[in-house]
């Protein structure tokens, strides 16, 4: 079985799974899907396997064809469906024909939406990992047309619902934060729960860069070395807008790590836009 990419039109579409954990130590993140509860949800509606690999879709503009008989699903931002133009309610498991045509249109809110199909994308993987690493640039490469995605024989369970509620992320996101090992080196971390942060235009899956009024140093603190990152750490760079880390975050980090997001709230980052609203609090 196959699916085969006949547009892409909207952000980068990547293979993503699960994640490489276990190999820091030479320089390797972990990598995988950046909303884990839409990846993992999208698996367990088409009955995979926890870790199965799925299609990480920004921003809508991807269609795929099915090469055989194939059950998906989409979660995770709620962009529009249409298969063969006929239009599909988000969140609804499908089957289609050899032939037929699944388009995911723009969402309304969120950022990334995740395609799961029924057996899972049977790509080569990586010390273990079907993922693309955007910054170690390991891993399946990004989707353009043409490309022919092999799809597993094997799923642990049957299809049991028909369809789930779609996701919304109208609002300002707020999210939990605890103060860093480094929150000593900006004058008042507090301020980083007091204001309002917006999405920078530069963000990506390594990081959310923030604009909002600068964080300042505290004086006479010297270099810090290279520590190691973990995803959802909040570093301050030299001009004070905090960079928050994604999954695709360097393995260490030279900049002072003032508080880190919630493990719990990492998955509400994947889903923010550039010039979206964040907001912190203290947990």
């Amino acid at each position: 079985m196959s699916v085969i990419v006949t547009a892409v039109d909207g952000g980068p579409c990547l293979v993503q799974d699960a994640g490489r954990p276990g190999y820091a130590a030479i320089g390797v993140g972990v990598s995988g899907a950046a909303d884990r509860a839409a990846y993992a949800l999208g698996n367990r509606l088409v009955g995979n396997a926890p870790g199965a690999a799925v299609v990480e879709v920004v921003l809508g503009g991807l269609e795929v064809e099915a090469g055989e008989h194939i059950t998906v699903c989409v979660t995770g931002a709620p962009t529009p469906l249409e298969v063969d133009g006929r239009p599909e309610p988000p969140g609804a498991v499908l089957t289609l024909r050899p032939g037929q045509r699944l388009r995911l249109g723009t969402p309304a809110s969120g950022l990334r939406s995740y395609l799961a199909v029924r057996g899972g994308l049977d790509v080569p993987g990586v010390l273990g990992s079907r993922s693309h690493d955007t910054l170690a640039r390991l891993g399946p490469t990004a989707l353009a047309p043409g490309a022919r995605l092999p799809v597993g024989r094997d799923a642990a369970t049957e299809v049991l619902v028909d369809a789930v509620p779609p996701a919304s992320y109208d609002g300002r996101a707020v999210v939990r934060v605890v103060r860093g090992p480094r929150d000593g080196w900006v004058r008042d971390v507090d301020r980083l729960v007091g204001q309002v942060w917006r999405v920078g235009a530069a963000s990506d899956r390594v990081g959310l860069r923030l604009d909002g009024d600068p964080l300042t140093a505290t004086p006479h603190r010297g270099e810090l070395p290279s520590e190691g990152a973990l995803r959802g750490a909040v570093q301050v760079p030299p001009d004070g807008r905090p960079v928050v880390f994604g999954p695709d975050h360097p393995v260490t980090g030279g900049y002072p790590v003032v508080a880190v997001v919630v493990d719990a709230d990492t998955d509400r980052l994947a889903q923010l836009r550039p010039g979206d609203e964040l907001g912190f609090r203290w947990a």
